[in-house]
């Protein structure tokens, strides 16, 4: 069989039109726009309105993605839907995106990991297609987090935003898509990225409830410890697999979680700030959404094009770690720079 590769064909991403400041927090909890900045380089998040839902926010990111490849959602193979908040326990939200979508029969599923949630759903697509399973399919990572957020916690409710974003992956002969890839888990240190009473182990009730133990808690301290350690030696792994070094990347493109965790893997990797795609002061964390928004915002920005090499890497609940070396277009022909300024590739993007 005729090797197979995963092509990124089409791309999109949707943020809500709410947008909530430093300046703004500084009127709910004990906090300022400086101390926000100094520890996590965030400066706003966008918020859902009450009328959005996980699933809008995916479908909208969806059909700018499925505009740009040129594709019908019929013509879907397979959705994967990478969040952790989904519209309700059950069903799960995919189902609900296929069928707002208009993808009839398409097989969809929800893969449920956090911040490394989109990554692990784009190595999995990328093994059907392989595979010779599928030939068209879309992944979407979407978190409404600022529902699961304790707004009365300055340590938490400064970091996380909304949003989603999606990529359309199709089947080509042409060499490009996933070249190596890395993932990992350590649930040894599971409880420092949770919500306590959110499911079986401990179901909500007036204690729960009172005691805000819906919300998300993290520790900080050992989450920071834990990415440090471990964005260098994922991204070696992938990098090794897929044959390249570091001077064969054009980008890398970490989840968005903290400035800080940022600046030390680059420090760890003794590389320049500038070789990041550096996205967290417009969105904050948001999870699953991190990594493609990022991306969506850089090719319509200019700070990448669709045949550059990227490094992705990623860490989050589980604790888990997931890292890719994703070209997302066969290598372009035409040059990649007009009289000294770099052709920017146009993202989708839509807002409420």
């Amino acid at each position: 069989m005729e090797k197979r590769y995963g092509r990124i064909t089409g791309w999109g991403a949707y943020v809500p039109e709410k947008v909530l400041t430093n300046h703004d927090l500084e009127q709910l909890v004990d906090t300022s726009h400086e101390w926000i900045v100094q520890r996590t380089g965030i400066h706003q998040r966008h918020i859902a309105g009450p009328e959005e839902t996980n699933a809008t926010m995916s479908v909208a990111a969806a059909r700018r993605a499925l505009q740009k490849a040129n594709l019908a959602a019929t013509d879907l193979d397979l959705i994967i839907v990478a969040t952790t908040t989904g519209d309700f326990i059950t069903p799960a939200v995919s189902s609900q995106i296929q069928h707002m979508l208009g993808a009839t029969n398409v097989p969809a599923f929800v893969l449920a990991n956090g911040c490394t949630g989109f990554l692990y759903a784009l190595t999995t697509a990328q093994q059907f297609i392989s595979g010779g399973v599928y030939r068209n399919i879309l992944i979407i990572g979407s978190e409404l987090l600022s529902r699961y957020v304790d707004w009365t916690d300055r340590n938490t409710c400064v970091l996380f935003g909304d949003a989603a974003g999606a990529f359309v992956m199709q089947a080509t002969s042409e060499p490009c898509g996933l070249f190596g890839f890395d993932m990992g888990s350590d649930g040894s240190g599971s409880q420092h990225i949770i919500a306590p009473a959110m499911g079986s182990a401990e179901p909500v009730n007036a204690t729960t409830f009172a005691e805000r133990r819906h919300f998300i808690r993290m520790n900080g301290r050992e989450v920071f410890k834990f990415a440090t350690r471990v964005l260098g030696s994922t991204s070696q792994r992938s990098l090794a697999q897929a044959g390249m070094t570091l001077d064969d990347i054009d980008c890398i493109v970490p989840h968005q979680a903290n400035l800080r965790i940022i600046e030390a893997a680059a420090r760890a990797m003794n590389l320049p700030i500038e070789r990041f795609l550096v996205k967290v002061h417009k969105y904050a964390n948001t999870s699953a959404a991190s990594i493609p928004v990022a991306i969506c915002d850089g090719l319509d920005s200019g700070e990448i094009r669709l045949d550059d090499r990227l490094l992705l890497v990623s860490f989050g609940s589980g604790l888990t770690w997931a890292s890719a070396v994703l070209q997302m277009a066969p290598t372009l022909q035409k040059p990649r720079y007009s009289n000294g300024v770099a052709e920017p590739a146009t993202a989708e993007w839509v807002t409420a």
